[in-house]
């Protein structure tokens, strides 16, 4: 399998296994689970559509969400990292319906070791996972809720933001009971503080997508 820095990761990972046994295409609707935490690590996954929510759930029943994957992420890879088979780690939920490609850990592994440029182009997708969990883990250790919301919003700019003469819209359809899981707080709370962005104009709602006006005055009036 040749690899070229120019070709998308998801023909790459299509590829995976030389022919023999190609990828699976697999979909799950809103809120499905694609694996829980314990599960055997089988498989790796390649996100062709949508967005998957990576979660770790601690023994107080807590679950606080370390990622949010957008389109060409690869996860799913624990194992390949460690080099041991290991259960899962997190819990991985389809944020909005998706389209996966999946494939046996052990092709992925062989693959990787064939071909040292697949190699850098997961280890790209992967570094920039680890960038999402650190600002999600930074969001997190707000104590107010309002600077939580403030901080979510202005990661979600980044990764699903589509400029336009608005601001930034996030391409991704809230419900506010989704946002309060994301930030560990209450659907309630979301829609209060949500309620006051928009009287400030920071922001608007249209059909479940939010438009940040201004993300860096957003930032600085709340940072």
């Amino acid at each position: 399998m040749v690899v070229t820095q120019d070709r998308p990761l998801a023909a790459v990972f299509r590829q995976v296994g030389a022919g023999s046994f190609p990828p699976v295409v697999e979909t799950f609707e809103r809120g499905k689970t694609i694996f829980f935490p314990g599960d055997p690590a089988e498989r790796v996954y390649f996100l062709i559509k949508g967005a998957v929510k990576l979660s770790r759930v601690y023994e107080a029943g807590e679950e606080i969400t370390v990622a949010l994957l957008r389109e060409n992420s690869v996860f799913g890879v624990l194992s390949l990292l460690t080099g041991n088979r290991s259960d899962r780690f997190y819990h991985a939920v389809a944020f909005t319906p998706v389209e996966l490609l999946s494939a046996p850990i052990e092709q992925v592994e062989q693959s990787l070791k064939d071909n040292p440029e697949l190699s850098m182009l997961m280890l790209r997708g992967l570094s920039s996972r680890i960038l999402q969990t650190e600002m999600m883990i930074e969001t997190l250790a707000h104590r107010d809720m309002g600077s939580r919301l403030v901080s979510f919003l202005l990661i979600l700019c980044r990764d699903f933001g589509v400029p336009n003469a608005d601001g930034i819209t996030i391409d991704l359809k809230l419900s506010h009971q989704a946002i309060a899981e994301a930030i560990g707080s209450t659907r309630v709370t979301v829609t209060r503080l949500l309620g006051d962005l928009r009287q400030e104009n920071m922001i608007s709602i249209h059909k479940k997508k939010i438009t940040v006006h201004n993300p860096v005055a957003l930032s600085q009036q709340f940072s």
